[in-house]
């Protein structure tokens, strides 16, 4: 999903003293979500989790990843997430939507992502009803935001357990993407979907990005 993520440690963040003076905080010791545990999730978690996004691969991307995740931890996910770039094309629909069965078996024997057929095939048929998606509402970007009204919805939770996992909105989405010819979308894969390209901020009110995301 984009270019590596910065070594965790590598850098600093302005944080506020108590004075209001700005001072330098090791980017290690800073509040965050607690799902945020090790090198690869904390550099997730810092740099892409909850950050708008409106580029159409790289939403493509996560709606592939996010679907690969059903039945399985995001930590998994993440670690084969350089294989997945590699064996679909860095995920270029029209490219995907094009794959054979050949193709398939190919995937099929790919130790490096999730080999599971049902969701090898849910992401060619999802980069097929994506390439439809923007041909009618000129991108993808266009048609998803709509379902938050254009802008992030930026909650308020403190603990972990506060965060739904499904939304009346996550719902309306999933609906309208299984009329589309989706798969691997429901409501709770919606919902993460949501969350991890910024159409939600689901930070908590104690973690640093919180602020800087609102």
């Amino acid at each position: 999903m984009k270019s590596q993520p910065p070594r965790v440690g590598a850098r600093s963040s302005l944080a506020k003293n108590k004075a209001g003076a700005t001072a330098m905080k090791p980017l290690a010791d800073l509040p965050r979500c607690s799902w945020a545990s090790d090198p690869l999730s904390i550099a997730y978690h810092d740099t892409e989790w909850g950050v708008p996004l409106h580029d159409d691969r790289r939403l493509f991307e996560f709606l592939v990843l996010e679907g690969a995740q059903a039945g399985l931890s995001w930590s998994t996910i993440l670690k084969k997430r350089p294989a997945y770039r590699r064996a679909f094309d860095r995920f270029d629909p029209r490219k995907i939507a094009g794959y054979d069965a050949a193709r398939v078996a190919q995937l099929l024997a790919n130790e490096g992502i999730v080999r599971n057929r049902l969701k090898v095939r849910s992401a060619i048929q999802n980069a097929r009803a994506f390439l439809g998606v923007q041909k009618e509402f000129g991108s993808f970007d266009r048609y998803v935001w709509q379902f938050v009204g254009g802008r992030p919805i930026v909650n308020r939770r403190r603990r972990p357990g506060q965060v739904p996992p499904c939304t009346a909105e996550s719902d309306a989405l999933s609906m309208d993407l299984r009329k589309r010819g989706f798969t691997f979308v429901g409501s709770t894969i919606c919902y993460a979907f949501m969350q991890a390209t910024g159409m939600v901020n689901d930070h908590l009110l104690t973690c640093y990005r919180y602020r800087e995301l609102r």
